[in-house]
């Protein structure tokens, strides 16, 4: 579809939304990369206590761009992505407008907000080791391990240049620096089991399969594969594997978010405002923390009794301003050692 086919057809979606929710006095649209399934239990319990109409429009990807074909028209109000690298991508693209909030600023962390309000982080999840049940006795590990010669072989990965990754490369080389993260960086792909492909779920598969023997993933995808009816030989992929918190024992483990953002042009910002200021509380929280298998981000609101039997997460305190500043040349360096293509090369 071409750009100005979407346009069109995001422009007829959100005209129906308009029509059918006239009993309402005001609306809100957003624009998210979050499935809507995902979204509808924390818009419905908005409208129920506001009386403020959401409308989704989803995509899975082209969200930022399509705002900016857009321009002043766009009818987008916030943008609900996950990982830094999407948000600070929108700010980056001008897409985005500052956002000042007291309710907002005392809900959200620091270190996870942008320092000029662009974006705010509303749940967080680690980038963890999945490691075998059977072949794997260690309880503790830590990233720096993954170069280890110990692990040759046993070690399986999406590609490197993928978001998620390189929001974790972009903490090494924060904590480390730039030289230590690209030795370490190379030593850990010489301990690939195979070159990186597909997504963090199918790297668990390879450890159920005997390929691997730990695989880097995302915590919530834990909760996906032990919840999946429609695929349960996911479920025996998430029986066959732990989750192992690395770096517990020091700075704890590289995190990253789900977020929101103010769209530029936003037409209706107030009720905009007031949906933000509903993600960021403790109610919204706790429903969208318990979809996504998250943790929330607002102190004080715990996790789902199925995220806290994973373990305890100690997340690193390295501030996700800071990672957006370093994605750049962690791209750079994923290239410069070839790690998307495999352990031989």
């Amino acid at each position: 579809m071409t750009v100005s086919a979407r346009l069109l057809a995001g422009a007829a979606l959100l005209s129906v939304c308009a029509t059918t929710t006239s009993a309402f006095s005001e609306e809100v649209n957003v624009y998210s990369y979050r499935q809507p399934f995902l979204l509808e239990p924390l818009t419905s319990a908005f409208t129920e206590k506001t009386g403020i109409k959401v409308n989704v429009v989803f995509a899975k990807k082209g969200l930022g761009e399509r705002i900016k074909a857009e321009g002043a028209n766009s009818p987008a109000d916030v943008i609900m992505t996950v990982d830094i690298g999407r948000l600070d991508g929108a700010r980056a693209l001008g897409v985005t407008q500052s956002v000042t909030s007291d309710v907002i600023s005392a809900n959200v962390p620091a270190a996870y907000r942008d320092s000029e309000g662009h974006w705010f982080g509303l749940t967080t999840r680690a980038r963890i080791t999945y490691v075998s049940k059977d072949r794997v006795t260690d309880t503790a590990l830590t990233y720096e391990e993954l170069a280890d010669p110990k692990w040759n072989g046993k070690i399986c990965i999406r590609s490197g240049q993928h978001p998620y990754n390189i929001s974790l490369i972009a903490s090494m080389i924060a904590h480390k620096g730039e030289a230590a993260a690209k030795e370490w960086l190379e030593g850990f792909k010489s301990n690939l089991a195979r070159k990186p492909s597909g997504n963090d779920r199918a790297q668990v598969k390879g450890i159920y399969s005997g390929e691997c023997d730990v695989a880097i993933g995302n915590t919530y995808y834990m909760g996906k594969m032990q919840t999946n009816d429609k695929d349960p030989e996911q479920k025996d992929w998430a029986d066959s594997v732990r989750i192992v918190f690395p770096n517990s024992e020091d700075r704890g483990s590289h995190v990253n978010i789900s977020g929101m953002a103010m769209a530029k042009h936003a037409p209706n910002r107030d009720a905009a405002v007031k949906f933000m200021e509903y993600l960021s509380s403790d109610e919204a929280q706790k429903i969208y923390a318990e979809a996504n298998f998250e943790y929330p981000v607002k102190a004080g609101v715990g996790a789902s009794e199925r995220v806290k039997s994973w373990g305890e997460l100690k997340a690193d305190e390295l501030t996700l301003n800071e990672i957006a500043k370093l994605r750049k040349r962690a791209s750079e360096l994923v290239d410069e050692v070839a790690f998307d293509d495999g352990p031989a090369s």
